[in-house]
């Protein structure tokens, strides 16, 4: 069985994840009180089925919330192939979408405001978001991207292979929450400062071409080739499913699209990796 627990933040877009695993084929469970969780394969019903994904939040008990990663591994143990998915959000724009949507946040009272609901979750949650086998940022992703990142990243991927995302983005617009390795490519030539094409992104043939005159951008380039080469191995060995290699220049629209593009083609074809790119800069 192919078995996705989502989990996360309340607004950070668990019901848009669920949804979009529904619509690819898995049988959807919200809410399902973790007790309830080991001897939800003894059920037939679900036992024959092929995918399963369940949503687990803050409504469940802080005991259950504690023991998640223990049962995970005994479910793995088991023979079945789990993927624990955390949803996570910058706190700001959880608030200014409770805000905007006016919904009540589970752990809201009248003793405890939305900001004090929103830190005690995120404390509550820490156990599950160490455990993440996959981590995703919603802060900067509307509900199509969500979607895309489900299906690229979780539904499309061979469960034999690694998932390997090459992410780019810009420091001025703040660091990515969910990445494992991150490299930083401010001290490369900028194209910016060149007016003639500083209209264009990395993924355009001027900057490319720009680009590709200086040696510097080719030694970076080729230094991360050879760091993730080396090192991928070794989380594949460890039955690693997902990497997430992050490219930072200054706006995120040029050297870090240039070298995350670069990454993705190199990688693209390499066996035991499934490589998906994303540009976090030139989706918002």
């Amino acid at each position: 069985m192919n078995f996705v627990i989502v989990s996360g933040l309340s607004g950070s877009g668990k019901t848009m994840a669920l949804n979009t695993l529904e619509d690819q084929g898995y049988y959807c469970i919200d809410n399902l009180p973790l007790e309830l969780l080991n001897s939800l394969f003894l059920s037939p019903s679900i036992a024959q089925r092929e995918k399963v994904a369940i949503g687990v939040d803050v409504r469940s008990s802080k005991m259950g919330l504690h023991h998640l990663p223990g049962d995970i591994q005994t479910i793995r143990d088991d023979g079945h192939h789990v993927t624990l998915l955390y949803l996570h959000a910058e706190k700001q724009i959880l608030l200014k979408r409770y805000n905007e949507t006016r919904r009540k946040h589970p752990l809201t009272t009248h003793e405890i405001g939305l900001s004090e609901a929103l830190t005690l979750e995120n404390e509550l949650m820490s156990p599950i978001r160490s455990s993440a086998d996959l981590e995703i940022d919603t802060t900067y992703t509307n509900i199509y991207e969500l979607a895309n990142f489900i299906r690229n990243r979780i539904c499309n991927t061979d469960q034999q292979a690694l998932s390997l995302m090459f992410q780019s983005f810009g420091f001025k617009h703040g660091i990515p929450a969910s990445t494992d390795f991150m490299f930083d490519v401010r001290c490369l030539p900028n194209p910016y400062w060149v007016s003639e094409i500083r209209m264009h992104t990395g993924k355009d043939t001027p900057i490319r071409d720009w680009l590709e005159t200086h040696h510097e951008v080719t030694e970076m380039k080729k230094d991360i080739i050879y760091f993730v080469e080396k090192w991928i191995p070794y989380f594949i060995e460890n039955q690693r499913s997902y990497i997430t290699v992050s490219i930072g220049c200054t706006g995120g629209r040029h050297r870090s699209v240039y070298i995350a593009e670069q990454l993705s083609v190199y990688f693209k074809d390499q066996p035991d990796l499934d490589t998906t790119l994303y540009h976090r800069e030139l989706n918002t």
